[in-house]
């Protein structure tokens, strides 16, 4: 992977990318994301954000040798801190578990204003993202699952709007994705067939080590998540 050829996941991630966007990619890691956005005419600029130092310094290196130090700023800082509001126009946050992406987007909002679209890939926990951007009056527009070098990842898409919109079967939607769920693709029941696997067994171990009130909770939120999902597959 370099500034010219994304992995399959990043390559998702960048076909949302409105023409012209000024984005910002929070956790940029070598900054391919957004070399590959200017690079490509996707974007007009781009911020590339990072944490940590190693990152930052990295990212830094590959924007210089992309010749692109003109159009991207590299800036060290934690989320959307690095922003200033109304800077950027798109924000691309992908690679994280979605409890991380919710709580950058929840420490951040106020840098939100005047941002027309987030593109967002959790690793895990996208149930997490979507219930951050109902609550918060972002509407999802799109969504796409995907398979790569064994791993499955999911891509949301969202704007300004009417958050509720999507959703006809809130409960399970917000699980499973109300685009995804619609879609019904192989990749998607291949995903979910997976968790059930999971679930079943941690039901099982639930049942077998006793009826504390911890367990028997959350043997109850799995079997109602099995229900949900195989719901969906039939």
């Amino acid at each position: 992977m370099n500034e010219f050829r994304l992995s399959k996941r990043l390559e998702t991630v960048a076909s949302f990318i409105p023409k012209g966007a000024v984005l910002a990619d929070i956790g940029s890691d070598h900054a391919y994301l957004p070399c590959y956005a200017c690079l490509h005419g996707c974007a007009s600029k781009a911020i590339a954000g990072e944490v940590a130092d190693g990152p930052f310094r990295l990212a830094q290196q590959q924007v210089e040798k992309s010749g692109l130090s003109h159009l991207i700023s590299v800036r060290k800082g934690d989320g959307l801190s690095i922003l200033a509001p109304g800077e950027a126009d798109c924000i691309t946050i992908a690679g994280m578990g979605g409890a991380l992406i919710a709580r950058i987007l929840g420490d951040g909002k106020e840098k939100l204003a005047g941002v027309k679209r987030l593109i967002l890939q959790p690793n895990i926990g996208a149930e997490l993202v979507r219930r951050w951007l109902l609550d918060h009056g972002w509407e999802l527009v799109a969504e796409r699952i995907l398979k790569e070098d064994g791993q499955i990842y999911e891509v949301l898409v969202a704007e300004p709007g009417a958050p509720r919109r999507p959703y006809r079967h809130l409960e399970a939607e917000l699980l499973l994705g109300p685009f995804l769920r619609r879609e019904n693709s192989e990749v998607f029941r291949e995903k979910w067939k997976r968790e059930i696997e999971n679930w079943k067994r941690i039901i099982a171990d639930l049942t077998a080590k006793g009826q504390s009130e911890a367990a028997e909770r959350k043997k109850r939120e799995l079997e109602r998540k099995v229900q949900l999902v195989e719901e969906a597959l039939l």
